[in-house]
């Protein structure tokens, strides 16, 4: 492997060095890297999983081992964010629970939590690998730059590939899932919602159920890797924060900066897939038709336009796309595209606060539907529906929407997935139940091998 090495300097005087390498087996090489990684306390990994996008600026980050770090409750969380990132002036990485609502609302979370995660923690790494096709960007601190060489030798000597047909016992024994909520109960509680509609107190909101298993443990690495293998999203992620993880096969883009730029890529609307193509393509094409799954995408488009212009340069925010169907291994979805202009001098954690927590998760009028969310679920969010991602050294950033994951605590031994579903006017409770099933399939059947 051919490769150079450079210092880059940052306007807080710490350097980075770098080394670029081009890899003969990318794939292989994001395996052994994740494998390796395993080792630290804090790790991140952003993997597009090569779907072809538009707006991307690398198809694999990993981020590992924190030199500083930040992590708090809602209280003035956002504000603790600027001050962190702009002293910080280097990459950092993290995540953004959706109860920061709190800090941007006068709203509470006061649902039973399993989970016990910060509201919000990120933290500057000592090591960062950046994949983009078939080169290879490693930065690392200079206090741990003589550990470079070693650690590259090393990296290759970890497994390219998992074999999940071995279908091994695992040494926590078998995960049994229990359902926050009977089905019978939710479609009450849906039933509910659409009084609130029918009464005219909000447009839409995003419903959501827990499943979870107490008392249980799972392989981390193992259990995300088989839900990346059976998903394959353009936004999955793996976070470990000590004792806690992430295991996500997030679809959703959330929010992206490049310079000025702005956007957005909310997901309203989804359909089941089809190993026959023809029949495939007839599940696309009634997605793409069906009046109310469009009517919920465009509720959400125009809540999305609404947020970006808090930050915007006037006649600057866009549709760029509107209701447009992708297909990903499990589901088709209905993804919409804005994007807005900001001033140079505009704080990128501004942009962000402004617009959280996104609209395809809460509903519209987005006050109105949190509160109605939060007397209506038995289970505060935390994490789910929240956000992962990272801010570079230019005050550019790109975060996912934390949606088709589990998430896990080690030290208290419990696992955790929520699912949910837009509920509009037109909503068949019967239904929604079903669509709910539908996105939580994929996470059963890894943790319970259904």
């Amino acid at each position: 492997m051919k490769f150079s090495v450079l210092l880059l300097s940052k306007s807080n005087e710490q350097v980075r060095t770098i080394r670029k390498y081009t890899l003969d087996n990318p794939k292989a090489f994001k395996n052994k890297l994740l494998h390796w990684a395993q080792q630290f306390e804090e790790v991140i990994l952003l993997d597009s999983n090569e779907y072809t996008q538009q707006y991307s600026s690398y198809d694999v980050v990993l981020a590992l081992d924190a030199l500083t770090s930040i992590k708090t409750d809602y209280h003035n969380a956002f504000d603790k964010l600027k001050e962190y990132q702009e002293q910080t002036a280097d990459w950092i990485f993290g995540y953004l629970s959706y109860d920061l609502k709190n800090d941007t609302e006068q709203l509470e979370s006061k649902n039973s939590d399993g989970l016990d995660f910060p509201d919000l923690y990120f933290f500057q790494p000592k090591k960062l690998f950046l994949i983009k096709e078939d080169q290879l960007e490693v930065h690392y601190l200079r206090m741990v730059d003589d550990e470079m060489i070693e650690d590259f030798e090393l990296i290759h000597t970890f497994p390219e590939t998992i074999d999940f047909s071995k279908n091994e016992e695992s040494p926590c024994g078998k995960v049994k899932i229990s359902l926050r909520i009977t089905k019978d109960v939710y479609k009450e509680k849906v039933n509910k919602m659409l009084a609130h509609i029918h009464r005219g107190d909000i447009y839409e909101a995003n419903f959501c159920q827990e499943f979870f298993a107490k008392n249980s443990c799972i392989d981390p690495l193992h259990t995300y890797q088989h839900l990346n293998a059976i998903s394959q999203p353009p936004f999955a992620t793996f976070l470990r924060i000590n004792d806690q993880y992430l295991l996500s096969a997030s679809p959703e883009r959330y929010l992206r900066k490049e310079g000025n730029k702005i956007l957005s890529q909310p997901i309203k609307g989804t359909s089941k897939r089809s190993e026959n193509t023809e029949e495939d393509e007839k599940l696309i094409e009634n997605l793409k038709m069906d009046p109310k799954e469009r009517s919920e995408n465009v509720m959400i488009v125009d809540l999305v336009r609404n947020d970006l212009s808090k930050t915007a340069i006037k006649g600057s925010v866009e549709v760029k796309e509107l209701c447009e169907v992708y297909s990903f291994k499990q589901v088709h979805q209905m993804i919409s595209t804005v994007v807005s202009e900001i001033n140079p001098d505009t704080s990128p954690v501004d942009v962000i606060k402004t617009t959280f927590p996104m609209g395809s998760m809460t509903g519209a009028p987005k006050i109105s539907a949190m509160q109605i969310i939060e007397n209506l679920e038995e289970s505060k969010r935390g994490l789910y529906s929240g956000a992962v991602g990272y801010f570079t050294p230019d005050g550019d950033f790109d975060f996912n929407v934390v949606i088709r994951s589990i998430l896990y605590n080690a030290l208290k031994n419990y696992i955790s997935y929520t699912v949910g579903g837009a509920i509009t006017a037109k909503s068949d409770p019967d239904k929604e139940y079903e669509e709910c099933l539908l996105k939580a399939k994929a996470m059963r059947e890894v943790l319970e091998g259904m």
